[in-house]
């Protein structure tokens, strides 16, 4: 069976960590290369992966690995979207084919429910579909009693949606062709040609059946999304202690942890599992790790931090530090002292700006969502849900209550002034003050 993957879009909702998202490390791996393995378990043995012109490149490094399987990259035009993807795989999609988002994290039962159910109903397309009880930035479908999809309804505004159904890109087609035909059909530049394309097929009396999943769904649309992806892989791991890893003796490991090769425990450090701490980290004295949190290879947590329900990157260095559900991307240093606030005083549910507009993040803990190679000065404080992008750096002291734009400062100004004292209190004054407190 093939699979195409889309991996070609551009992932700038995402801001302020990269726009690839399936490159995200978790457990030490890719995330595409994760979603490669479980398509494997259910029977795909042939991959066809859609990217762009700036990652076909990367593309072609991440699977290179995969030397035990046909994997070939194909490159679509800039801002083609889905259909664009499908169309640069196009002379590889004769037959059965399973389309799949790598934007769209499930479980492995969900890609094995969509080809049972084109296989045992005898119907010509499947979508993976999920319920949901609030309003998702995404495509519903409208069905029968049967489940037969009647209509895919594009991106409707909040309150005009017209189902519960929404339509994850978890699709089987019984025959490829049929898709290119459709796409061919619809007018190019049209926007969401592929679902347009959908459409099509329904309208040309194709069996598109809805197939219903209660698993576990990420999606990958903005980046406080990423935290329940990591819970998703960081509550799943097993307890794994690697035998290059060490421990000191001091140190209290409890639970579902995995400590990579050549991760390093030192005196007095507590680490409440489940956690995953990635090659070569160093998780430093008396270092509090909890809540569930992923720290990537070559990370380093100094002394006297603590870090709860977090996403950390590769090579990221902390010292006195409190980091609170936050996701903070590769490379990226804070100093002593500076603080993540993960929780408003009113403790309703925090809000992020994203291109000018307020968003509702359904998360009453949220911390700092932080691009690559940023850095944080001595005692500085990021107030709940604030962007940093990538290489920018908050200075000593900030209070730092809106987002930081990529490769921007944010500096204190000075706060104080320098007078004479004149002469100092009398030491006869002060040993009567320090008699008067000896005496409390």
């Amino acid at each position: 069976m093939r699979g195409l993957l889309l991996c070609g879009g551009k992932g700038r909702r995402i801001h302020p960590l990269r726009e690839n998202k399936f490159m995200l490390d978790f457990l030490g791996r890719p995330l595409l290369l994760h979603i490669v393995d479980m398509l494997r378990d259910v029977g795909v043995d042939d991959f066809v992966i859609a990217g762009n012109q700036a990652n076909g490149e990367l593309l072609r490094q991440v699977t290179r690995e995969l030397e035990d399987v046909p994997c070939r990259v194909v490159l679509q035009t800039e801002e083609s979207g889905m259909a664009g993807g499908v169309e640069a795989a196009a002379q590889f999609l004769d037959g059965p084919v399973l389309v799949v988002s790598s934007n769209d994290v499930v479980e492995p039962a969900a890609y094995r429910k969509v080809v049972e159910a084109v296989e045992s109903q005898q119907c010509d397309v499947a979508l993976l579909t999920v319920r949901m009880g609030h309003h998702f930035p995404g495509d519903y479908l409208m069905v029968d009693s049967d489940m037969r999809v009647r209509q895919i309804v594009e991106k409707p505004e909040p309150g005009t949606e017209p189902s519960d159904l929404i339509n994850v890109v978890v699709h089987f087609y019984r025959d490829g062709r049929r898709l290119l035909q459709s796409l061919s059909q619809v007018q190019v530049g049209s926007h969401d040609r592929y679902e347009a394309a959908l459409g099509r097929m329904l309208g040309d009396g194709l069996r598109v059946l809805a197939v219903p999943y209660i698993g576990f769904w990420g999606p990958l649309k903005y980046p406080w999304d990423v935290l329940p992806v990591m819970e998703h892989f960081v509550w799943g791991v097993r307890r794994r202690v690697a035998l290059s890893a060490r421990v000191a003796p001091s140190a209290v490991v409890e639970g579902a942890v995995v400590l990579a090769d050549r991760a390093r425990v030192l005196e007095h450090a507590v680490i409440r599992g489940p956690a995953y701490i990635g090659e070569r980290a160093i998780v430093g004295n008396s270092v509090l790790v909890r809540g569930g949190t992923h720290i990537g290879a070559d990370s380093i947590v100094g002394f006297s931090t603590e870090i709860k329900h977090s996403y950390i990157g590769q090579k990221c260095w902390f010292h006195s530090n409190y980091i609170g559900d936050s996701l903070i991307d590769d490379g990226c240093s804070f100093g002593s002292g500076a603080v993540t606030a993960n929780l408003r005083f009113d403790e309703r549910v925090v809000k992020v700006e994203v291109d000018g507009v307020r968003m509702d993040t359904r998360m009453d803990k949220l911390g700092v969502i932080m691009g690559r190679g940023s850095q944080v000065g001595v005692n500085a404080s990021l107030m709940p849900g604030v962007l940093v992008g990538p290489g920018a750096v908050v200075g000593p002291h900030v209070c730092l209550t809106a987002n930081l734009s990529p490769g921007c400062r944010a500096l204190a100004r000075d706060a104080h002034h320098v007078e004479d004292m004149g002469e100092l209190a009398p030491v006869s004054a002060r040993e009567a003050m320090r008699r008067k407190l000896e005496s409390i």
